[in-house]
């Protein structure tokens, strides 16, 4: 039966997997060109104030390091705000402490959450309401910063020309879980997404933004009503470059890895806790897309790779075409972690990359349907 159904589908079904295969190669080294070509170093170290924005909650472990290499940048003009998001451990007093020592250090205490907000967006916008900065930040509390962070970030927007920037930073994996998990996210902006485009055309879905590191015009912010606009989004960081896109201002996606860095989540169910609850949000909560998503990464993401060893097994006629899609989506992923400054080797897990984003979207579809939503920070949302 299955030879049967093989023979039935050749025709169509391979041809279109060298096609798909093919794209994703072609727009990963484009991608990769566009974000490394555009990146510039940085080359100012004063100018417009920046307001550096920090949401804070439950991060003792964190905050002191992240503060640290924040309070050491070379760039002159900028505060830093910290909002602490109603922690239940010792956050507040490291803030406290760091803060009396420093004047650029202002602590925030947060406000209890509205019903028609979630959790991030609401700090960030606490936060937003409080900075006096002509550029604002969003970055993470567990990030750590090299002295050019902020100085990488105004040089990049005065010379791009840019209304809003982010981009990839530093990722660090400690578990094989966070190998086969936070990778990813590169996925849309690796090879899915033509950020090229992104240049000439003012579709907002050509546009990216990763919340780790996020820097843009305050003016421009306050243009898109702020916070208000993301306010019930798990995926804050994509809604936010996607409205700013939409209104016609300039959105750059570049390379960041050289200037920040972060252990974005701590094992494997914290993986999937974080980037699945952005999957369904992502696809506008839409069950026709999510089941059509999980359709194509099954047969023409992750089936490539049994389908070889099946037509290996067969002496299948097809079997040299099968390799080919292979080598294609190993070398798509090899040039991905290599140009992330990661291990190259991790190019060959896409088949569970994309296995594991398939139970993932599965997950992410049912605990929101389910109204049982996801524990992020000691909250629910979603």
């Amino acid at each position: 039966m299955f030879n049967t159904l093989a023979e039935i589908l050749s025709p169509f079904y391979y041809p279109v997997l060298l096609i798909v295969a093919t794209y994703f190669f072609v727009f990963s080294l484009a991608n990769h060109y566009e974000i490394w070509r555009f990146t510039l170093a940085s080359e100012i170290f004063d100018g417009p104030k920046v307001s550096v924005l920090i949401p804070a909650r439950n991060e003792e472990r964190y905050i002191e390091r992240c503060l640290t290499s924040l309070q050491n940048q070379v760039y002159k003009n900028y505060e830093i705000l910290v909002l602490n998001d109603n922690s239940t451990d010792h956050t507040l007093d490291i803030l406290n402490r760091i803060a009396a020592a420093d004047s650029r250090v202002r602590v925030l205490n947060g406000k209890p959450l509205p019903e028609d907000w979630y959790g991030k967006p609401f700090a960030l916008h606490q936060l937003t309401q409080e900075a006096s900065g002509d550029i604002l930040i969003f970055t993470d509390a567990d990030t750590i910063h090299t002295p050019t962070s902020i100085a990488w970030a105004v040089t990049n927007m005065k010379g791009l020309k840019a209304d809003l920037i982010s981009g990839y930073i530093g990722q660090i994996f400690l578990t094989f879980g966070e190998v086969v998990t936070v990778p990813l996210m590169f996925f849309l902006t690796g090879f899915a997404i033509p950020l090229f485009l992104n240049r000439f055309v003012k579709v907002p879905w050509f546009s990216a933004a990763i919340g780790q590191f996020i820097a843009v015009k305050h003016e421009v912010f306050k243009a898109i009503g702020g916070c208000e606009s993301f306010k019930k989004k798990t995926s804050e960081d994509i809604y936010m470059s996607r409205y700013i896109k939409s209104k016609g201002y300039n959105v750059r996606f570049l390379n960041i890895t050289e200037h920040v860095k972060c252990r974005m989540y701590k094992g494997y169910h914290a993986a999937v806790e974080g980037i699945g609850k952005n999957i369904f949000d992502f696809l506008g909560k839409s069950s026709v897309l999510l089941f059509l998503l999980i359709i194509v990464v099954f047969f023409f993401l992750f089936f490539p790779f049994p389908l070889l060893l099946f037509c290996i097994a067969k002496s299948s006629p097809w079997t040299l075409h099968i390799l080919v899609v292979v080598a294609l989506y190993t070398l798509t992923w090899l040039f991905m972690f290599l140009g992330q400054r990661l291990n190259w080797w991790y190019g060959f897990l896409w088949p569970l990359l994309f296995l594991n984003l398939i139970y993932m979207a599965a997950w992410s579809w049912f605990r929101t349907v389910s109204g049982r939503g996801f524990l992020w920070k000691d909250r629910v949302v979603g």
